[in-house]
């Protein structure tokens, strides 16, 4: 990881200015923030420590711990809501077997909840890496899953 980090942040040597964008060029090599990409942040960038932290800890999109290979993010604002995002949630976590905010122990599955996607007239609506999922039905979700292996 120490090479491939080094290779990322060298163009920023001294960047102060390319916070976000390094953090986020990190965190798509790497799936997650570490404690030692922090610091090698800080230090390539010449922002303190506790300002790199700052920075990332504002923004939801930054993730300090790995997340799995796959993640599936149930949208839970109003109209997803009331057309049973509970319940998708439900099934989600008995099929994948770990609960909602949590990563399986294989890394496999990441299991979590979004405000809103912004497509609201597709209630209930689920995101797998990337790829919206709307009107879903619990019973879907065995066919997600085996897409994924694939």
């Amino acid at each position: 990881m120490e090479e491939r980090l080094q290779e990322i942040l060298a163009p920023y040597k001294g960047k102060s200015d390319a916070l976000i964008p390094v953090l986020q060029e990190v965190q798509a090599e790497l799936g997650y923030l570490p404690e030692e990409a922090m610091m090698a942040i800080a230090k390539t960038t010449g922002v303190p420590e506790s300002h790199v932290y700052g920075v990332a800890t504002f923004y939801a999109q930054f993730y300090f711990t790995r997340r799995g290979k796959n993640q599936t993010k149930v949208c839970t604002g109003t109209a997803c809501h009331v057309k049973g995002a509970a319940r998708v949630i439900e099934a989600f976590e008995r099929e994948l077997g770990i609960d909602c905010g949590c990563t399986s122990e294989d890394f496999e599955h990441t299991l979590e909840t979004v405000a809103c996607v912004g497509s609201c007239a597709l209630a209930p609506v689920v995101v797998v890496n990337e790829e919206v999922h709307g009107q879903f039905q619990s019973s879907s979700i065995g066919k997600v899953i085996e897409d994924l292996k694939e």
